[in-house]
């Protein structure tokens, strides 16, 4: 399988330095990019099938967090911003368990595609995880699963909808409401947020939409799965440099085992 055989090469060129560069324009000003129907239908279908077959293998779990993602701050009471909990729950299937012939894995590996990813988010380096679960990972939310209120570590993540429920699992967040470098933790903000007086945005995202998102700054999170129809996402991850391995913690947390 091409390239072209994945992507509406016609519609997003990605081997094309002007496109490019409007995406990394929209990226910076936005904060986040959508470019629906990335995927083409046939490629689609198949990651929906691989999908679907591997959902009875994924490993689910629950956490409760801050959306912070750091531990509890004994400067704060539990209700305060920093310490009030959410919860995250979903089921994942790991890299090992991708198939080499996924379109995933192909879409994943491809030199043009990882050079439009780098020249969208400035990155001037690209690598897979050293680990062989971490890279490409397929994530399951059934009926009452969420991604609870949170902050990303990383500064942009890359994420692909193979199959939308018929309700609920809304992708929501605000724009900038931190400044992580500068210190500024915003706990007004958050805590606005927290309890419904400040509004977030919400993404309308269709089957085979690609998105690139900045959300170190940016709070966010997917509402609760309000159907019987299961929400499959592709979550495509990169490190700056080689050899960077997912902790043991977290691949235990996350995956449930270290290999």
């Amino acid at each position: 399988m091409e390239i072209a055989d994945i992507i509406d090469i016609e519609r997003y060129p990605v081997g094309n330095a002007d496109f490019g560069e409007e995406a990394k324009l929209s990226l910076d000003d936005a904060g986040v990019l959508v470019l629906e129907g990335f995927i083409r239908p046939h490629a689609l279908a198949m990651m929906q099938s691989e999908a679907a077959a591997g959902q009875g293998r994924a490993y689910f779990c629950t956490q409760s967090h801050s959306v912070y993602l750091t531990p509890p701050n004994p400067d704060f009471g539990d209700s305060h911003p920093a310490n009030q909990k959410v919860e995250s729950s979903k089921g994942c299937i790991c890299d090992d368990m991708v198939s080499i012939a996924s379109p995933l894995r192909i879409l994943y590996n491809h030199p043009a595609f990882r050079d439009f990813i780098k020249q969208a988010t400035g990155e001037t380096e690209l690598h897979p995880y050293a680990d062989p679960l971490s890279s490409i990972n397929i994530h399951y939310a059934n009926r009452g699963q969420e991604l609870g209120w949170h902050f990303d570590n990383s500064s942009f993540a890359i994420t692909l909808l193979i199959q939308k429920p018929d309700q609920g699992s809304h992708f929501e967040y605000v724009k900038d409401l931190r400044d992580a470098d500068a210190g500024d933790m915003n706990y007004d903000g958050v805590a606005a947020v927290l309890d419904g007086t400040l509004r977030p945005k919400m993404l309308d995202i269709t089957p085979g939409t690609l998105v690139l998102f900045r959300g170190r700054d940016s709070l966010h999170r997917v509402s609760p799965n309000e159907s019987d129809k299961t929400r499959m996402l592709a979550v495509l991850a990169y490190n700056s440099q080689p050899g960077v391995e997912l902790s043991e913690s977290a691949r235990m947390t996350f995956y449930g085992r270290l290999a």
